[in-house]
């Protein structure tokens, strides 16, 4: 999973770097587990924008994921995929009976492993099983917070939480942020760290390229007339005058938007960074 340099012969190529891709073995996705994805360029159903700098983009099709992993059955791995809607790559696995699905491609899996969703499974790469299962000490991803919900934490590449502690009902999980939270014992996770651990080191290079994303110029407040932002306006250039705030007056360096009596303050042990 390393990177490619580019040789600069433009001055886009000079800084930019992709992935080797070197652990893809398939291009085609399976046509069964493909889905369509409408973009919504930021905007809601009244057609208003409530995402701004969103729009355009290349066209994609949804790849559908089994985030719960509920067959006990042994699959076998038999392609690693790009997936343009991740950063992640996804591997495609065959159960028994024939069935396919795709699942979030643990590093250093590889064709041809196969891989268990099960209590009683081997403690490996790859392998689904609740966290009470899993030894103290072990790196997992894909974590449920509720039981049979699916896998809400820990998707995006490189990334990798650690299972700090359990008790009876609880175990105590170090997130990638930091932040050490108990989640319920009957909740699954896959061990291991999720692939593509280099996507970090990703240099951009162009400005085209986060347009190929469907993400669009974003403008600075301070470069906009006073009736479109709370920092705009001023006789030549002023950077703001106050605190930097968003649009809509909220603090934006600094201030927690978290609620202050959230209800899942009581499973939270220790805060993130």
């Amino acid at each position: 999973m390393a990177l490619r340099k580019l040789k600069p012969v433009t001055p886009a190529t000079r800084y930019y770097s992709i992935s080797s891709f070197e652990e893809i073995t398939k291009s085609t996705p399976e046509k069964s587990l493909l889905a369509p994805l409408k973009k919504s360029g930021g905007r809601n159903n009244h057609g208003r924008v409530t995402s701004r700098f969103r729009g355009g983009g290349h066209k994609r099709r949804y790849r559908i994921i089994d985030f719960k992993r509920t067959s006990p059955e042994e699959a076998k791995v038999i392609a690693i995929e790009y997936d343009p809607n991740r950063t992640a790559r996804i591997a495609l696995v065959e159960y028994p009976d024939g069935k396919k699905s795709y699942i979030i491609a643990p590093d250093g899996v590889k064709v041809g492993e196969v891989i268990q969703s099960s209590n009683e499974a081997e403690i490996k790469t790859g392998n689904t099983m609740q966290i009470s299962a899993i030894p103290v000490g072990t790196f997992i991803h894909n974590i449920e917070l509720k039981p049979s919900k699916g896998a809400q934490l820990v998707r995006s590449a490189g990334t990798s939480a650690q299972i700090v502690a359990k008790d009876d009902k609880h175990c105590q999980v170090k997130l990638p942020s930091g932040e050490v939270r108990m989640i319920r014992s009957e909740c699954r996770a896959t061990i291991g760290v999720v692939s593509n651990t280099d996507h970090e080191n990703i240099s951009i290079g162009k400005a085209g390229r986060t347009r190929w994303m469907g993400r669009r110029p974003h403008v600075r407040g301070v470069a906009m007339n006073p009736i479109d932002h709370p920092m705009g306006g001023g006789e030549g250039k002023t950077s703001g005058g106050g605190h930097p705030v968003s649009p809509w007056g909220l603090p934006a360096k600094g201030y927690k938007t978290r609620k202050k009596k959230n209800l899942s303050d009581k499973y939270i042990v220790k805060k993130r960074k």
